[in-house]
């Protein structure tokens, strides 16, 4: 995905009817020891940073239970979708562990500190209305009777998305994405770096073109 030039959205969706990832399997970690439990959850990071580095725009369509790692799986990506009934949680403190897989860097900077604080202290389970109060998700829709209500809501979102121009998009998903871990003095300086990439392209040409004869513009990528 990460090469392929016509990607322009991805859409994280769950083929489980009334789950969107349920996290790790206890019963295999059980199995594990100390060592191969820390190299599974290296993994599992590995993988989440992975998917937060995909230089598209992502989105996670939640139509169920999204829990530990399943969250934090939603976490990575940059849009959130959730039904209304679904549930949604950090629970590892109640199995005696700690988010592992970017869940306690991701969350805050999602909801805040204070909040995430609180969902990871108690291990709480939320809905889709909740999330969506406190700005974990983008939005939330009442679920269908396919159960795939959020799913069809992220399809929305991305072709809201597919029309833009793809090398301004991936350039404004870096742009923030480098710009939030830094002082604004230098996340002006990395927009101004992405804004430089983009200034060449055709595409950029074809939007002021467009413009001035007053129809749709033809984005390529370029």
């Amino acid at each position: 995905l990460r090469f392929d030039e016509k990607v322009r959205v991805v859409v994280f969706k769950s083929e489980v009817k009334g789950v969107f990832c349920a996290g790790a399997d206890l019963k295999e970690r059980a199995k594990m020891d100390d060592a191969e439990v820390g190299h599974f959850v290296k993994r599992l990071r590995n993988l989440m940073d992975e998917i937060a580095a995909l230089p598209v725009p992502t989105i996670a369509a939640i139509d169920g239970y999204a829990l530990g790692g399943g969250l934090e799986l939603a976490l990575a990506c940059d849009l959130r979708v959730a039904a209304s009934s679904a549930k949604m949680g950090l629970i590892e403190t109640t199995r005696g562990l700690l988010p592992g897989a970017g869940g306690t860097q991701r969350l805050p900077r999602c909801v805040g500190i204070g909040l995430a604080k609180e969902l990871i202290f108690t291990g709480r389970q939320i809905d889709g209305q909740e999330a969506f109060s406190m700005g974990l998700v983008n939005h939330t829709v009442p679920q269908n009777s396919d159960g795939d209500a959020a799913y069809q809501r992220a399809l929305t979102l991305a072709k809201e998305i597919l029309p833009q121009a793809p090398f301004a998009v991936k350039m404004g998903k870096l742009a923030i994405n480098r710009g939030m871990e830094v002082d604004i003095a230098s996340g002006m300086a990395i927009e101004g770096m992405c804004y430089a990439q983009n200034i060449p392209t055709r595409d950029r040409q074809e939007g002021m073109a467009a413009f001035r004869e007053k129809r749709p513009p033809q984005f390529i990528g370029k």
